[in-house]
């Protein structure tokens, strides 16, 4: 864990029940097991659409836009940023890895600059920053990399074809509801031998919230409501990378783990992050014994010595490149002219026996 993080996890030990109470409805929630194809939304309809091809649409995206907003216009609301500022720093670092210069690139849902803040000029010449929220547009950090806002949403990418040189994402493609769509817009504006390079959270993020719900509203309410967001598992993400049309794939995976107080900070920091759910068909509310049922199994059930209680992050890095005539290719099946089991003849080098 980073020193960043570190630093975060003493800050809220410190400031333990400064912070205002937040929804219960959080980053964890929803019923959907499975992402799949935007369909038509219909904005008065509460629970989730589907379209006539028979496809789900499961999150609200006006919802999403209203919640960064109001994250966005708290006036501490850079006290919440320590996530996506810490996962922003790695895909910079992936971005370093590569030895070549950028003219022009594209950060989809970067926010605040959180990648960019990380980047030189020497490195990626110029950037184009989109997001859903005007007001994350308006609180972005100033860096050396000439940027300029677009207001956008990251379903919808209002770029030409073979335009960008590099493409990078951090953080907001778990709320995407066409990812196979989203991946393949990212592939038509990038330019041939172009990268794209993101990261997005995985199954396993917040699980001990998650757990801790279900089990309290099991010994509350007689039954529990899934508190699981429809995450693609990383054993999918190459699948999908590949048939948007990428290339030289590269995908890993990484865990961040926060210490907070109690159940109350953590759910509060995932609203001051403008995690909130956004979930067509997300519960209401959680009644207020479930929830003190729920601090209290969380601590019993993950708590450390300290009194603090974990929340994790799982972090799904990947590269693509789309494809060009220049690149590495695999030779022809068949070509090989070295059989592995030659491997047992080789012998021990002259001169290597034993004294």
């Amino acid at each position: 864990m980073s020193s960043r993080v570190c630093g975060r996890v003493l800050q809220r030990l410190q400031t333990a029940g400064s912070a205002p109470v937040a929804s219960p409805g959080s980053w964890f929630t929803s019923s959907c097991s499975c992402r799949l194809q935007a369909g038509f939304r219909s904005e008065h309809r509460r629970d989730m659409s589907v379209s006539g091809r028979g496809t789900m649409n499961v999150f609200n995206r006006t919802m999403k836009k209203r919640q960064k907003n109001w994250a966005a216009s708290l006036q501490d609301g850079d006290h919440y940023d320590y996530l996506r500022d810490e996962v922003g720093s790695r895909v910079a670092d992936r971005v370093y890895d590569i030895a070549r210069t950028f003219p022009l690139a594209l950060d989809i849902g970067g926010g605040k600059s959180h990648i960019a803040e990380h980047l030189h000029k020497d490195m990626v010449e110029r950037l184009f920053l989109t997001d859903i929220s005007p007001q994350t547009l308006k609180r972005r950090k100033q860096g050396e990399i000439p940027t300029q806002c677009v207001l956008a949403d990251e379903e919808f990418l209002p770029f030409k074809e073979n335009t960008f040189d590099l493409v990078v994402s951090s953080l907001t493609l778990h709320w995407i509801n066409d990812l196979p769509g989203a991946l393949r817009q990212i592939h038509q504006v990038l330019k041939p031998d172009g990268v794209f390079i993101g990261a997005m959270v995985g199954g396993e993020t917040l699980y001990e919230l998650r757990c801790s719900l279900q089990l309290a509203e099991m010994e509350r309410e007689g039954g529990f409501s899934p508190h699981v967001s429809p995450y693609t598992a990383v054993t999918d993400l190459g699948n999908l990378l590949g048939q948007a049309g990428f290339n030289m794939l590269t995908v890993d995976i990484d865990e961040v783990q926060v210490h907070y107080p109690g159940i109350m900070e953590v759910m509060t920091d995932l609203q001051g992050m403008g995690e909130s759910n956004c979930a067509w068909n997300r519960r209401a509310l959680l009644h207020r014994d479930t929830i003190l049922a729920a601090a209290a199994i969380y601590k019993e059930m993950y708590g450390s010595e300290d009194g603090s209680v974990p929340a994790t992050f799982e972090i799904l890095y990947m590269i693509g490149w789309k494809p060009h005539e220049s690149q590495a290719k695999p030779a022809k099946r068949g070509s090989a002219t070295v059989s592995f089991g030659d491997l047992s003849k080789i012998s021990q080098p002259s001169g290597s026996g034993g004294s």
